[in-house]
């Protein structure tokens, strides 16, 4: 049979609607049809959150950013701090719901695109032919099967790839409003190692101003584990009126996350004709927990290939010798080896701050690598090199998925 779309994207959160943003833009060589399957309102659909990336003043998504920044600061365990500069990046914080509305804004105007509301439970091969299929499931239950030339999955994964080294990134953040204004709108907060370490991995808060009074405060943790809702309380509270002394506060919004960092290895292929992109097709960078920049990068490459007609290849988001770089920097963290606190507190007091950011996005050059590589702590480091090769990959289930940031306001101390 033939395909019903050019294209079926499945899923509408930053991976499936980039994507079909960059696909949708006026000026195509060879026009394409496209199918947008996301989920009803529920469990399923992606919450909304914020995402941060660095890139120079002027990007296409400038005009609906929350706010950007153009230095970044890292507080070590003992108080000292590390302002990095940034004369040709800027630090910036896009929220998904107005990033949603600029995507929508080219959506509505694209002639050969259908947006469709529907649980899909299976993604697949055609059995007998050349494309792709989706099963899916409307709100009213009618069961629809999609046929595309080509079907591209940006669906949580259910299970992570077998890895040697997995850790959660997790965290949750408040946006808060003080009585006073104590926030440096100029200057995010990357890294604030004054939070009680876990005993794996490590802790640090995050500050994101908006304006003298406002910000986005979180605590995150590189863990085996997450934690429950009031310990996340308690890590902010503490965080909030101890560390950072910010006193009385409104809390007028919090967000919540579980971002899986493993050295395992995303199958980004799983058939002839599906593709997984983002998360699942290993866009989120091991070591940092990035992914927003690198879903950019390959959503805009696929819509390149394809919109001008020539053959797909998806390509990987991170180099062979980012993710072996990665790869030892998890080991040694979840072991114990490296202490985490200190290890990014020295980075970013010794290497300037667009070479390291160049770094942590996976763009650095050999050289520039060698010259970071001498700054960290070379005998924990190199025994972990050493040992990766012996270790085995196990599996485990995917990180549980992120509730919905809440919308109430509450008082804090």
């Amino acid at each position: 049979m033939p395909a019903d779309f050019d294209v079926v994207i499945v899923g509408a959160g930053a991976a499936g609607m980039s994507l079909a943003y960059h696909l949708c833009a006026p000026g195509s060589d060879v026009p394409l049809s496209v199918a947008l399957v996301d989920a009803p309102p529920g469990p399923l659909r992606s919450p909304q959150r914020t995402w941060c990336f660095w890139e120079p003043p002027g990007g296409p998504y400038d005009s609906s950013l929350a706010a950007s920044w153009p230095r970044l600061r890292v507080r070590s365990a003992d108080g000292a701090s590390a302002v990095a500069r940034l004369p040709r990046l800027r630090y910036k914080m896009l929220c998904s719901d107005a990033f949603e509305a600029l995507v929508e804004q080219r959506l509505s105007r694209a002639p050969d695109l259908c947006r469709m509301e529907a649980t899909a439970s299976a993604v697949r091969d055609v059995p007998s032919g050349v494309g792709g299929e989706v099963l899916t499931r409307a709100a009213c239950g009618e069961r629809v099967l999609v046929r595309g030339r080509l079907v591209f999955d940006s669906r949580p994964p259910h299970r992570l790839p077998p890895a040697r080294t997995t850790l959660l990134q997790h965290f949750t953040g408040w946006f808060v409003r003080t009585e006073r204004p104590v926030f440096d709108p100029g200057t995010a907060d990357l890294m604030d190692f004054r939070t009680p370490q876990p005993a794996r991995g490590l802790s640090f808060g995050y500050v994101l101003p908006l304006d003298p009074h406002t910000a986005l405060v979180e605590y995150t943790e590189f863990s085996p584990a997450p934690l429950d809702t009031d310990g996340y309380r308690r890590a902010l509270r503490h965080y909030t009126h101890d560390v950072l002394r910010l006193g009385p506060l409104h809390v007028t919004a919090q967000e919540h996350g579980v971002i899986p960092m493993t050295d395992g290895r995303f199958p980004h292929r799983p058939g002839r004709s599906v593709y997984r992109i983002g998360t699942a097709g290993g866009a989120t960078r091991p070591s940092t927990g990035y992914t927003f920049a690198a879903v950019q990068r390959q959503s805009r490459a696929v819509a390149d290939q394809l919109r001008s007609g020539h053959p797909l290849r998806v390509p990987d988001p991170y180099g062979r010798r980012a993710r072996m770089m990665d790869a030892v920097l998890l080991r040694a963290l979840d072991s114990g080896r490296v202490d985490g606190a200190d290890f990014f507190s020295r980075l970013f007091r010794h290497v300037p701050g667009e070479r390291l950011l160049s770094f942590m996005d996976g763009g650095s050059r050999l050289h520039e690598d060698l010259l970071i590589g001498l700054r960290t702590p070379m005998v924990p480091m190199l025994r972990t090199v050493f040992e990766l090769p012996f270790r085995t990959r196990r599996e485990r289930a995917a990180a549980p998925s992120s509730p919905a940031p809440t919308g109430h306001e509450e008082s804090a101390p």
